[in-house]
């Protein structure tokens, strides 16, 4: 092109109207010129044409590459064979619609850029020799896949640091989670789902179930005498490593069906196991890994943070599958710090602090999910029986035909007290008797305070003993080859 007409070129100009793209058309009106578009003649904020060019070059130099005008060596191999049917076609689409799509314009002005670009990358030995180069009228482009290799160099390392240098108090650690989950709980799933979801009354998730596995009659009957501290989240006491907890850290692990949560405890055959359904009785926030895994970015192209946040989707997607990958037994000391340091960061220092998290579950693929509550949410409603109330357990009896199952609570509440003031001995009032007060016992559970408010109640109509009397196992067959063959000495 001459002089003259490039000049004349970069200086026509595009409003924010025309341009449909809406990051580069709201960029436009708050950093564009008010002039007379070129291309639908009204007056309004616009870059010229030379300004978008430059937008267009930088956006296809990070998002799109340029396709290749020649079939591999397999598709040539195709084209070759004279049985094929094999047609060649090139990746991509023309520049000109990749340049109209990426920033939603008129056809017109995608043209006139192109021009300027083509203009700009042409070079005399290759338009000599017939070679490609950038932006030729005659090229292809398509969008660069995702590299999130930066991320999980970055993610191997604080796993590294967990395991070998600071597993307490890393600022290390803390400061690479808070990188990774940054503003994870206004992420959307491809379907829309959001990343962090709501749980409790009105929700989609209002219950869970819980399991506990017992090997002998006597710590049945126990469990069952005091439902509420025996099948809730365990005493901090009682409370081993899991997936999200170290010892000692007591977490409520549920799930959203009663068969998954007895699948979770993989209990052996013979034993008991009892299940009961929790209400969730107050509002959480859970992160939905089931969603962190489809994990897609809204954005632009044309938005300079976007392809951090494509890379970092990308990451996000391979995290959930790192959080919940099986873990074997063997395993579980090394490989549970990284999850457990996830929980810990999600329910404490998190800007927004999290209440737990759902997960799928590996013993019961599909929908079956997992609910973890971390602890300040794994609080479990107390039972309202009087003060006084003896509870006793029956597994069964001895029937005509020997020992029948049939199990049942039984509570015997006292009777109401006396009105305060009054004296049961011929109705005459009295004052306190100041010695029994003093003598009278602690109560060490009322000193015992637990500061958290209440998160589930459990339904004690849902309440199922299950005997396990046997257990399935998924495990295909694979053939082990066996081969044998003479040592020789070889000749070089």
């Amino acid at each position: 092109m001459q002089d003259e007409e490039l000049e004349e070129l970069k200086a026509k100009l595009i409003c924010c109207n025309c341009v449909g793209e809406a990051f580069l058309s709201d960029e436009i009106k708050r950093d564009g010129k008010r002039a007379t578009c070129s291309y639908c003649g009204n007056d309004r904020k616009s870059y010229s044409i030379d300004e978008m060019a430059e937008r267009i070059d930088a956006v296809f130099s990070e998002h799109f590459v340029r396709t290749s005008d020649q079939p591999d060596s397999w598709e040539q191999t195709m084209l070759s064979d004279r049985e094929s049917d094999y047609e060649w076609e090139r990746a991509g689409e023309p520049v000109l619609w990749a340049i109209a799509g990426a920033a939603d314009i008129p056809e017109d002005a995608a043209q006139d850029i192109l021009s300027l670009l083509e203009d700009q990358y042409s070079d005399f030995d290759s338009q000599k020799i017939g070679e490609e180069t950038e932006f030729d009228s005659e090229s292809y482009y398509e969008e660069k896949g995702t590299d999130d290799r930066q991320w999980q160099e970055s993610w191997r390392d604080f796993e590294k640091v967990l395991r070998t240098e600071a597993r307490f108090f890393s600022r290390t650690a803390e400061q690479h989670l808070a990188s990774v989950f940054e503003d994870i709980d206004k992420l959307n799933a491809t379907d829309g789902r959001p990343l962090v979801t709501d749980a409790g009354p009105g929700t989609a998730y209002v219950s869970l179930y819980r399991a506990r596995v017992f090997q002998s009659d006597h710590r049945l009957e126990r469990a069952l005498a005091q439902l509420d501290s025996q099948l809730g989240s365990p005493p901090s006491s009682d409370a081993l490593a899991g997936r999200m907890n170290a010892r000692g850290i007591s977490v409520f692990y549920g799930a959203n069906d009663p068969n998954v949560a007895l699948a979770e405890i993989r209990p052996p055959v013979g034993s008991q196991v009892v299940i009961g359904r929790f209400d969730i009785v107050r509002p959480l926030r859970l992160l939905d890994l089931t969603a962190l895994s489809d994990v897609h970015p809204a954005g632009s192209v044309f938005d300079p943070k976007h392809a951090s946040a494509l890379e970092r989707a990308m990451f996000l997607r391979s995290l959930s599958e790192r959080i919940t990958k099986p873990i074997m037994p063997d395993d579980e000391a090394f490989d549970y710090l990284t999850t457990q340091a996830i929980a810990d960061f999600l329910a404490t220092t998190f800007a927004r602090p999290l209440d737990g998290i759902i997960y799928p579950s590996v013993q019961s693929p599909g929908t079956a999910l997992n609910i973890v509550l971390f602890h300040k949410a794994a609080r479990v409603r107390e039972s309202d029986l009087p003060k006084g109330t003896e509870v006793s357990v029956s597994l069964g009896q001895n029937g005509e035909d020997g020992w029948e199952t049939d199990y049942r609570i039984i509570e015997r509440t006292p009777p109401p007290p006396p009105k305060a003031g009054v004296s049961q001995h011929k109705g005459h009032a009295g004052p306190p008797n100041l010695r029994e007060l003093i003598q009278s016992p602690i109560d060490w559970d009322e000193m015992n305070f637990d500061s958290r408010e209440p998160t589930l109640s459990l339904d004690i109509d849902s309440v199922n003993v299950h005997r396990v009397e046997s257990v399935t196992f998924v495990a295909p067959p694979q053939k082990v080859s066996h081969f044998r063959w003479e040592k020789r000495d070889l000749d070089f």
